[in-house]
């Protein structure tokens, strides 16, 4: 799962003007949309394509994806249409990203605290069962209600990219909680596939796919070549889950989850580091052979892999198979068979509806109760947005349909349910949202402290019960950041016991590359009781905060560097920090240092005098004052 983004930039010197070009061009605007909102475009751009095309020739539509494949040499050959191998081995890779993305979070991401991953698990599994049971309630008697499947699972793509668009401000809880629901209700709905959509099975295959997996386990621990390993197994084992008569796009989950995954470790970072210098140079092919095989061998080869498919399964393989399974002949008639089939308002109301009241009320049922942790900015109004999205079923949906039903009539009215549910859960999600805004007008934004000081949680220097407060939004390698230490070290000086100070992370990951490290390693460091002088190194040496600086920083305050190293790359040490940044995100936060004086944001100047003036009241803060430098967006 990606980071939180503070700010890119911070205060540069006059430059030369430029000529102004008179507007973005085409690229540019494509590029700035990112690949999320690129890929569910382009989805939304395959499925109308498809729909054209069905409805200008169904035939042609239909004979082209018929068309027959042979693939193999001597007597050995598999045949498929061009349909089978869009949803049996192109599909393989998408569920295999997804697979790699189940694998991380269960490892090192959001899934690892179980106080907080209950909210997301249980609103998944409760967005699995209540559409089920819509479904079954009012197809019952069609003959078709064996495909309850149809309304299970959201489209993780189009959910992201939908969130993109018409998300609400400041998103970063709400998309953290639906990517956790989302990696839950794939896991449910690859599952059921598995379970109940496998037909002519036969186990003596598996028994090949079982080595095969056991050996993509143990390639792990092979020291070179691992990839064309990987390769070759992995093509196995597909073979061997298409023969055996099990989805073979279930062989991609399978693999996935056997790919390793962990955080940079430190060491290796720095090792690259010193690599890449040793070829700056001795610029020769060896040493760039080594630096290159180190840079890539310090990440984990699930985020390598995941990196490298992700465009590829957002460019081409989502929307060929949107181009594939989209194309639904839309006339008056068909339309007409749509509106009373059973099986097309079964859909509607399982994927707009049952979504909705699943995702929705478990989690509010939660929040009443106050079972798991709800984080800053993850309130019920967004949750609901969020929810309807859910009701987006594109992929899987249409996926399942191919499996569960025979009739191409009943196909086609299954196909114009899950379109006009997709629709029908972004409009309304859209509104959902836009309310949501307008109660948090923009005045108001951001000038108050959203989350109140929690002596269990927050890093509190004084008295916690003191009756001043004063909470520093920063970041370790941010010079305006070191200049108001000083300032704080004053104030607390004149105030004493009246005055409780509060350290909370927001480092600009793109001006400071290092400073997110320093956070991580400040909360490791805090783990053994040593947060306090290890931030004043960092903040007495801001240009010395490499890998290896840090673990040297630690050995010189004297804690345990073997603890302090493990700690480093543990999801809580992750997640503390990250929890900042999402908080900071919240409220609008795009500088450094940002000040919250007795939980207003503080505008203007921070020196000692005026924060002084500030906390006590005797002057307001800032209003006749020019705001002191900070690094901002």
């Amino acid at each position: 799962m990606t980071q939180p983004t503070m700010t890119e930039r911070s205060p540069e010197p006059e430059r030369p003007s430029r000529p102004r070009r008179r507007g973005p061009s085409i690229a540019d605007r494509i590029r700035s949309m990112g690949e999320q909102r690129t890929g569910a475009l382009l989805l939304v751009l395959a499925t109308l394509v498809a729909i054209v095309w069905a409805n200008i020739s169904a035939t042609s539509y239909h004979d082209f994806w018929e068309t027959e494949l042979t693939i193999g040499f001597g007597d050995i050959h598999l045949e498929f249409t061009l349909h089978a191998l869009v949803n049996d081995a192109l599909m393989a890779i998408f569920f295999f990203t997804v697979g790699l993305e189940v694998r991380r979070e269960f490892a090192i991401g959001e899934l690892t605290s179980w106080s907080r991953a209950m909210i997301p698990v249980v609103a998944a599994v409760a967005g699995l069962l209540v559409p089920a049971a819509l479904f079954l309630a009012i197809a019952a008697g069609s003959g078709y209600a064996h495909a309850w499947g149809v309304v299970i699972s959201t489209d993780t793509a189009f959910l992201v990219g939908a969130l993109a668009l018409i998300g609400p401000r400041a998103p970063g809880r709400l998309r953290v909680f639906l990517l956790a629901l989302a990696v839950v209700d794939d896991i449910g709905a690859l599952s059921i596939i598995a379970l109940f959509y496998t037909e002519n099975f036969t186990p003596a295959p598996l028994l090949l796919a079982a080595v095969g997996l056991a050996g993509i386990y143990f390639t792990r621990y092979v020291r070179r070549g691992r990839g064309p390993i990987y390769a070759t197994l992995s093509i196995i084992v597909w073979l061997a889950f298409l023969a055996s008569g099990v989805h073979p796009t279930l062989a991609g989950v399978a693999i996935a989850l056997l790919i390793p995954v962990y955080r940079p470790n430190r060491r290796d970072v720095e090792q690259a580091l010193e690599l890449a210098r040793v070829f700056r140079q001795s610029p020769n092919t060896e040493y760039a052979r080594q630096a290159a095989n180190s840079l890539r061998e310090s990440i984990s080869i699930n985020e390598r892999l995941q990196s490298a498919y992700s465009p590829y399964v957002a460019y081409v393989i989502l929307p060929l198979f949107a181009l594939a399974n989209a194309g639904v002949e839309i006339s008056g008639p068909i339309l007409a068979a749509a509106a009373q089939s059973p099986v097309t308002w079964a859909i509607i109301v399982g994927l707009v509806v049952g979504k909705f009241v699943g995702v929705f009320g478990a989690a509010a049922i939660m929040k009443v109760f106050k079972l798991g942790e709800f984080g800053l900015g993850l309130t019920l109004d967004r949750i609901a947005g969020g929810a309807m999205l859910c009701g987006i079923g594109f992929t899987i949906s249409l996926f399942i349909i191919d499996l569960a039903i025979d009739d191409p009539d009943v196909q086609n009215e299954a196909r114009v349910g899950v379109l006009a549910a997709s629709v029908l859960a972004f409009v309304l999600a859209a509104i959902m949202f836009r309310i949501s805004d307008a109660r948090r007008p923009d005045d108001d934004g951001g000038r108050t402290l959203v989350r109140p000081v929690d002596p269990k949680r927050d890093h509190i220097y004084g008295d916690v019960n003191a009756p001043l407060t004063i909470v520093e939004y920063g970041d370790f390698q941010c010079p305006f950041c070191l200049k108001a230490s000083g300032s704080i070290e004053e104030v607390r000086r004149e105030l004493g016991d009246r005055l409780r100070y509060v350290w909370r992370h927001a480092p600009l990951e793109r001006q400071h590359p290092n400073a997110l490290a320093a956070a991580e390693a400040a909360e490791a460091a805090n783990l053994q009781g040593r947060l306090p002088e290890f931030s004043r190194s960092l903040f007495a040496d801001q240009d010395h905060q490499l890998p290896s600086d840090i673990i040297r920083r630690a050995r010189e305050l004297g804690l345990d560097v073997e603890r302090f190293e493990e700690d480093l790359s543990s999801p809580k040490v992750t997640q503390r920090v990250r929890d900042d940044m999402l908080d900071a995100e919240a409220m609008d936060i795009t500088s450094v240092p940002t000040f919250f004086i007795n939980g207003v944001r503080h505008v203007g100047p921070y020196d000692a005098r005026t924060l002084v003036r500030a906390l006590t009241g005797s002057e307001p803060a800032g209003a006749d004052a020019q705001p002191a430098p900070r690094a901002d967006a």
